[in-house]
């Protein structure tokens, strides 16, 4: 039986890290490296590996995306049936998402990494690795977009989050759940999710827009959000609750120069449209002009904001795509008036 053609790239992260301990570990292990630590990955797909950066999570960034979302194509073109990207978690939730905004293929991109390092006692990192290769060579992954696997689970890069600093549970989907999970070699779904056009890249040598990502807290003064609504292109601000901040924070939202998006800081649900009226409420901030994210995080906010400011999207667009994107079940949208 032959096996299906799947495409890997290493990036680094944890999964990477070796050293001796007394001067913690750090990221060296190639692509290679890592597929030949798998017991059984060579019967579960033809692979092409190749290292495209060895760095941690953390210091990844639009560039790294943009790399890989080249290689990503023309593994696909060239045959893949899927790509599968490895790279440190600290920052999977964002730049999974990002992959997913600009992937225009019905292959899956597939994300994965690890929560202990190959040097620690029992290290996930070949089971991700089996787990994401699996995913990705399977046909009913078709159509999904970037996907996160870690843990024998499957997650939309549209709801994932990181819930934990350390545990091999680290990540969940609140909210709506895991698309998917493994079983006896095989990937089980059972949970749709959104999927919306591609976004195109926006030419290389045009400046990224610089979004602020400010969350609400208790006794703010509302300095922070006036500063960055004055120095950068756009704002996220993540709100209390459904979307919620103090009454003197909305006078800077009406004041705003650059497009404002409301999401929330609790990790789970949407923001609302209509419930509560008091100043710095929901309602409030958007008849003062406050986007609302819906199901979107903070974080996947910025993501998308920057994306579609990078593509000179107008502001009466901005609206329209976070309510399609913000949306929880397909078809459906987030459904706030403008203001």
């Amino acid at each position: 039986m032959s096996r299906p053609p799947v495409a890997l790239a290493s990036l680094g992260g944890t999964i990477t890290m070796t050293g001796n301990g007394s001067g913690g570990v750090r990221p060296s292990l190639t692509a290679a490296d890592l597929v030949s630590a798998v017991p059984g990955l060579a019967e579960a797909a033809d692979l092409a590996v190749t290292t495209l950066a060895t760095a941690p999570g953390a210091s990844l960034g639009a560039a790294d995306m943009r790399r890989c979302l080249a290689w990503a194509g023309d593994a696909v073109r060239a045959g893949a049936a899927g790509a599968v990207v490895v790279q440190g978690t600290d920052t999977i939730e964002e730049t999974a998402y990002f992959l997913d905004l600009h992937w225009d293929r019905e292959e899956p991109l597939v994300v994965t990494g690890a929560m202990r390092n190959p040097t620690a006692p029992g290290p996930d990192g070949p089971a991700n690795l089996y787990a994401a290769v699996t995913t990705a060579a399977d046909p009913a992954s078709r159509g999904l977009g970037a996907l996160v696997v870690l843990n024998d689970t499957v997650h939309a890069a549209c709801r994932v989050r990181k819930i934990h600093t350390s545990a091999v549970q680290a990540f969940a989907s609140p909210g709506f759940g895991a698309l998917g999970h493994l079983f006896e070699g095989g990937v089980h779904y059972g949970n749709p999710v959104p999927r919306h056009p591609a976004l195109p890249l926006p030419p290389e040598d045009r400046p990224r827009p610089r979004v602020a990502m400010v969350e609400t807290c208790f006794d703010d003064d509302g300095a922070l959000l006036a500063h960055a609504t004055a120095e950068y292109d756009g704002v996220v601000l993540a709100g209390f609750g459904v979307g919620h901040v103090p009454a003197a924070l909305a006078e800077t939202v009406s004041a705003a120069r650059v497009p404002v998006v409301l999401a929330s800081r609790t990790g789970a649900g949407s923001t609302a449209c209509r419930t509560y009226g008091f100043p710095g409420s929901e309602r409030d901030l958007i008849a003062r002009g406050a986007i609302p994210a819906g199901f979107l995080d903070a974080r996947k906010s910025r993501i998308l904001l920057g994306s579609l400011l990078a593509l000179g999207v107008p502001r009466e667009r901005l609206r329209a795509e976070f309510a399609a994107r913000g949306a929880g079940a397909p078809g459906s949208t987030v459904g706030c008036e403008s203001g």
